[in-house]
């Protein structure tokens, strides 16, 4: 079949920032099926690499990346989703109620079901910087789903209705996995450019839901 194929995938890397383990993937990758590699045109070593992340040996990577594609003759492709937007975007919700049920909680003008679905799925809290305070609060979603929680953390002050909180890095399936559970609103996609101006990308309506319907 080899001469029916004109590329592999190997997606075998989540989450690893540490340059030295996956050097040794490499390895073994080139050493279990180098035979084949070198009868293809590509190869693709899939995402899950972070290396932007602080600190990360980019030259070293980049030298590995170039003599494995030299050895074997192929393009080497990556897939750096997560490394390539960590730390870019915010979900910016405002609360809209407060109330005490066992614990101090925080309605928020969001719902991990519309907007962070992945939270749901695999039962992983929000991140949400400065963590830090005495005041601590389960932040909930608006929607009437029972598991509708962002997470639990620390305040520096009592929340309020009307009070602006920041979750961190939602760039990855906020968008792509957005959907319309019970009608919540979608949030607006805005842009900050480095000088502090705010450019509205694209703000959803009632029209958009409906459409959705159909």
């Amino acid at each position: 079949m080899i001469d029916k194929i004109s590329g592999f995938m190997f997606h075998n890397n989540c989450e690893n920032g540490d340059f030295d383990l996956f050097d040794q993937m490499l390895t073994r990758i080139e050493n279990e099926f180098g035979n084949l590699i070198q009868q293809v045109e590509w190869v693709s070593l899939g995402g899950g690499i972070h290396f932007t992340g602080e600190g990360y040996p980019i030259d070293k990577f980049c030298a590995r990346l170039k003599s494995f594609s030299e050895a074997f003759k192929v393009q080497v492709y990556l897939e750096p989703g997560e490394a390539a937007i960590t730390q870019t975007s915010t979900l910016e919700v405002t609360v809209l109620d407060t109330l005490f049920n066992g614990k101090h909680l925080a309605i928020v003008d969001s719902s991990i079901e519309a907007h962070m679905l992945d939270l749901l799925i695999y039962q992983q809290s929000a991140r949400m910087t400065p963590n830090t305070g005495s005041h601590h609060y389960m932040v909930c979603g608006k929607s009437c789903l029972a598991g509708d929680i962002f997470g639990e953390f620390n305040f520096e002050h009592e929340l309020k209705a009307g009070d602006r909180l920041s979750i961190q890095d939602v760039a990855g399936y906020t968008m792509v996995k957005k959907n319309w559970f019970n009608g919540v609103q979608m949030p607006a996609i805005a842009v900050r450019h480095e000088d502090g101006r705010v450019e509205l990308v694209k703000e959803f309506t009632f029209d958009d839901f409906v459409q959705s319907l159909s």
